[in-house]
Protein backbone atom coordinates (compact mmCIF):
# COMPACT_ATOMS: atom_id res chain seq x y z
CA UNK A 1 0.00 0.00 0.00
CA UNK A 2 2.84 2.56 0.95
CA UNK A 3 4.02 1.45 -2.57
CA UNK A 4 1.10 2.72 -4.18
CA UNK A 5 0.52 6.36 -2.41
CA UNK A 6 4.76 6.69 -2.90
CA UNK A 7 3.76 6.08 -6.83
CA UNK A 8 0.72 8.47 -6.85
CA UNK A 9 2.63 11.27 -5.21
CA UNK A 10 5.72 10.67 -7.41
CA UNK A 11 3.36 10.97 -10.32
CA UNK A 12 1.28 13.86 -9.48
CA UNK A 13 4.49 15.94 -8.68
CA UNK A 14 6.06 14.69 -12.25
CA UNK A 15 2.68 16.71 -13.92
CA UNK A 16 3.14 19.16 -11.85
CA UNK A 17 6.78 19.66 -13.87
CA UNK A 18 5.49 18.15 -17.11
CA UNK A 19 2.72 21.23 -17.49
CA UNK A 20 4.84 24.00 -19.03
CA UNK A 21 3.30 27.60 -18.03
CA UNK A 22 2.47 30.08 -21.14
CA UNK A 23 5.18 33.08 -20.54
CA UNK A 24 4.32 34.73 -22.25
CA UNK A 25 1.63 37.69 -21.67
CA UNK A 26 -1.75 37.53 -23.02
CA UNK A 27 -3.02 40.89 -24.26
CA UNK A 28 -4.80 42.33 -21.23
CA UNK A 29 -1.52 41.76 -19.08
CA UNK A 30 0.62 43.34 -22.11
CA UNK A 31 -1.73 46.50 -22.14
CA UNK A 32 -1.48 46.83 -18.45
CA UNK A 33 2.23 46.25 -18.33
CA UNK A 34 2.35 48.28 -20.80
CA UNK A 35 0.36 51.22 -19.30
CA UNK A 36 2.70 50.60 -16.00
CA UNK A 37 5.93 51.74 -18.00
CA UNK A 38 4.35 54.46 -19.72
CA UNK A 39 3.11 55.65 -16.34
CA UNK A 40 6.97 55.39 -14.88
CA UNK A 41 7.94 57.40 -17.68
CA UNK A 42 5.87 60.56 -17.51
CA UNK A 43 6.28 60.33 -13.35
CA UNK A 44 10.21 60.76 -14.07
CA UNK A 45 9.42 63.20 -17.31
CA UNK A 46 7.32 65.59 -14.89
CA UNK A 47 9.30 64.72 -11.51
CA UNK A 48 5.51 63.64 -9.90
CA UNK A 49 6.31 62.13 -7.00
CA UNK A 50 2.76 61.37 -6.28
CA UNK A 51 2.25 59.26 -9.42
CA UNK A 52 5.54 57.38 -8.61
CA UNK A 53 4.33 56.65 -5.42
CA UNK A 54 1.48 55.25 -6.75
CA UNK A 55 3.63 52.64 -9.54
CA UNK A 56 6.11 51.64 -6.90
CA UNK A 57 5.74 48.73 -4.08
CA UNK A 58 6.37 50.12 -0.83
CA UNK A 59 9.80 47.75 -0.68
CA UNK A 60 10.92 48.62 -4.39
CA UNK A 61 14.34 48.25 -4.70
CA UNK A 62 16.45 49.74 -7.66
CA UNK A 63 20.14 49.69 -8.70
CA UNK A 64 20.82 52.10 -11.12
CA UNK A 65 23.50 51.88 -13.91
CA UNK A 66 26.53 53.86 -11.24
CA UNK A 67 26.12 50.89 -9.40
CA UNK A 68 23.96 52.56 -6.38
CA UNK A 69 21.22 50.88 -4.70
CA UNK A 70 17.99 52.58 -3.73
CA UNK A 71 16.18 50.48 -1.20
CA UNK A 72 12.84 51.46 -0.63
CA UNK A 73 10.09 53.75 -1.98
CA UNK A 74 11.46 56.86 -0.09
CA UNK A 75 14.70 56.28 -1.49
CA UNK A 76 13.49 55.29 -4.83
CA UNK A 77 11.41 58.44 -5.50
CA UNK A 78 14.91 60.69 -3.91
CA UNK A 79 17.00 59.40 -5.97
CA UNK A 80 14.87 59.25 -9.12
CA UNK A 81 14.09 62.87 -8.68
CA UNK A 82 17.86 63.46 -8.27
CA UNK A 83 18.71 62.07 -11.32
CA UNK A 84 16.07 63.46 -13.37
CA UNK A 85 17.34 66.88 -12.28
CA UNK A 86 21.04 65.79 -12.61
CA UNK A 87 20.40 64.04 -16.29
CA UNK A 88 17.92 65.92 -18.35
CA UNK A 89 16.31 65.04 -21.18
CA UNK A 90 13.69 63.16 -22.59
CA UNK A 91 13.45 59.68 -21.82
CA UNK A 92 12.03 56.55 -23.45
CA UNK A 93 11.37 53.32 -22.85
CA UNK A 94 11.05 51.04 -25.46
CA UNK A 95 9.46 47.39 -24.12
CA UNK A 96 11.61 44.52 -25.58
CA UNK A 97 10.14 41.43 -23.89
CA UNK A 98 7.49 40.75 -21.09
CA UNK A 99 7.93 37.19 -19.52
CA UNK A 100 5.06 36.43 -17.20
CA UNK A 101 5.98 34.27 -14.11
CA UNK A 102 2.75 33.94 -13.05
CA UNK A 103 -0.52 36.26 -13.36
CA UNK A 104 0.68 38.73 -10.63
CA UNK A 105 4.22 38.75 -11.66
CA UNK A 106 6.33 39.46 -14.55
CA UNK A 107 9.76 40.35 -15.61
CA UNK A 108 9.82 43.69 -18.22
CA UNK A 109 12.97 44.14 -20.29
CA UNK A 110 13.23 47.45 -22.23
CA UNK A 111 15.52 49.70 -24.53
CA UNK A 112 15.86 52.83 -22.10
CA UNK A 113 17.48 56.08 -24.13
CA UNK A 114 17.70 59.58 -22.47
CA UNK A 115 18.16 62.02 -24.73
CA UNK A 116 19.28 65.88 -23.80
CA UNK A 117 18.99 68.84 -25.51
CA UNK A 118 22.28 69.07 -27.07
CA UNK A 119 21.00 65.83 -28.81
CA UNK A 120 23.23 63.50 -27.00
CA UNK A 121 21.81 60.28 -26.35
CA UNK A 122 22.63 57.67 -23.36
CA UNK A 123 21.56 54.25 -23.92
CA UNK A 124 20.36 51.72 -21.64
CA UNK A 125 19.09 48.62 -20.88
CA UNK A 126 16.17 48.34 -18.03
CA UNK A 127 14.29 45.87 -16.14
CA UNK A 128 11.64 45.85 -14.14
CA UNK A 129 9.58 43.34 -12.12
CA UNK A 130 6.30 44.11 -11.72
CA UNK A 131 3.58 42.67 -9.48
CA UNK A 132 0.16 42.56 -9.02
CA UNK A 133 -1.41 43.06 -5.84
CA UNK A 134 -5.09 42.91 -5.56
CA UNK A 135 -5.54 43.78 -9.38
CA UNK A 136 -3.63 46.74 -9.19
CA UNK A 137 0.02 46.39 -11.14
CA UNK A 138 3.37 48.11 -9.70
CA UNK A 139 6.84 48.11 -9.74
CA UNK A 140 8.69 46.25 -7.56
CA UNK A 141 11.88 46.45 -8.83
CA UNK A 142 14.22 48.03 -11.54
CA UNK A 143 17.71 47.18 -12.72
CA UNK A 144 19.30 49.80 -15.38
CA UNK A 145 22.34 48.25 -17.24
CA UNK A 146 24.78 50.27 -19.41
CA UNK A 147 25.78 48.57 -22.31
CA UNK A 148 29.33 46.74 -22.44
CA UNK A 149 30.52 48.78 -24.85
CA UNK A 150 29.99 52.00 -22.72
Amino acid sequence: MKKIVLLLIMNLAALSFIYGQDSLPGEFHRKVITSLIDQYVEAREKRDTALLKKILTADVDQLVSSGEWRNGISAAVEGMLKSSANSPGTRTLHIENIRMFNANTAIVDCKYEIQNKQGTRRQMWSTFLVVADQNVWKISAIRNMLPASQ
